[in-house]
């Protein structure tokens, strides 16, 4: 399966994450992810980064995320 994200047309929620999480920090590809898993209605991110924890979609949902224990 091939992802497609184009940044362009999502810039303005990735700046939002942005600004909300500037105390995190958030990374832009970290705002990106949180995005895309905005965009599909059962996502899976699997990461490393622990900050998913704080990261919420949606503005109140958990990213559902699997990471290494």
């Amino acid at each position: 399966m091939i992802i497609e994200f184009n940044l362009g047309s999502h810039l303005e929620p990735v700046l939002k994450l942005l600004q909300k999480y500037s105390d995190v920090p958030m990374s832009l590809a970290d705002a990106c992810l949180v995005r895309m898993s905005e965009t599909f209605a059962d996502p899976t991110v699997l990461t490393t980064d622990a900050d998913f924890r704080i990261y919420r979609r949606h503005s109140r949902q958990v990213v559902p995320c699997v990471t290494p224990d």
